[in-house]
């Protein structure tokens, strides 16, 4: 029987609808795990020429290699991997998200991966606290926590949001704005390799970060939990983290 064609677009946007995320079990199946970051967060996730790099890339990988899983990358921007995941486009997404409660009512976190927090950036000294981006200018990415955190500090002048955290450094370096709020570790990467008179100063908040699945998808998250716990119990998390940051960035 040939549907009509306004029943059959009704049928396909209904099966669309209610497609529901591929279990650990069919994704181990098929033997591939498709996973998403955005690579312009180093060193979490970058670019090295065509090939994505860092912290979070390494991780997942070894995660998906104790899964028994090979793993097929997309990089894209920050603000579209997690409705990317909720339209079934990969299966997971690691790209340094902290877990909130708004997230949380979209998405499945498994275990935490890191724990750090929003530190202030400037160049002026006198800059180091809260306090003190009263009446300044702050730089952050946007679709972040830090920009979320920033905009309820009632006494910053403006909030400045940029579509990559490399673009929110830059107009720091620049001189556009007064303070970036960053990961902590992308800040101490940041000001290793080039300084630019910038320090950093106190956390304006912390958070716990981890990979997301889409919502309800426990099998998978459960999967990643046991992988994460068996790195952390082996010695090969701190390892990796040790590469990267010169000490242990688990949460404790």
């Amino acid at each position: 029987m040939t549907l009509p064609k306004w029943l059959a677009v009704l049928v396909l946007a209904s099966v669309a609808v209610t497609a529901q995320a591929r279990t650990f079990e069919e994704i181990k199946k098929d033997g591939k795990i498709v996973i998403a970051s955005e690579g312009a967060f180093p060193p979490f996730n970058y670019f090295q020429g065509p090939t994505l790099s860092g912290f979070e890339i390494d991780l997942a990988n070894a995660l998906a290699k104790r899964m028994g899983l090979q793993v097929e990358w997309r990089a894209l921007s920050f603000d579209a991997l997690l409705a990317g995941l909720r339209q079934d486009r990969w299966d997971m997404v690691i790209a340094s998200f902290g877990i909130t409660d708004e997230r949380s009512k979209a998405v499945t976190f498994s275990s935490p991966e890191y724990c750090s927090g929003g530190i202030i950036v400037a160049k002026d000294p006198a800059i180091r606290a809260s306090k003190d981006l009263a009446g300044k200018v702050v730089a952050v990415q946007t679709g972040t926590t830090y920009l979320e955190n920033v905009k309820k500090l009632s006494s910053v002048k403006e909030v400045k949001n940029f579509p990559r955290d490399t673009d929110a450094r830059s107009a720091l370096a620049n001189g556009r704005v007064d303070a970036w709020v960053t990961d902590k570790f992308v800040a101490k990467a940041a000001l290793a390799s080039n300084p630019g008179g910038m320090h950093m100063g106190e956390f304006v908040f912390v958070e716990r970060i981890a990979p997301a699945v889409k919502k309800g998808n426990a099998s998978l998250a459960k999967a990643l939990d046991k992988a994460l716990a068996e790195m952390m119990a082996d010695g090969s998390y701190g390892a990796l983290s040790q590469k990267y940051f010169g000490e242990d960035i688990r949460c404790r």
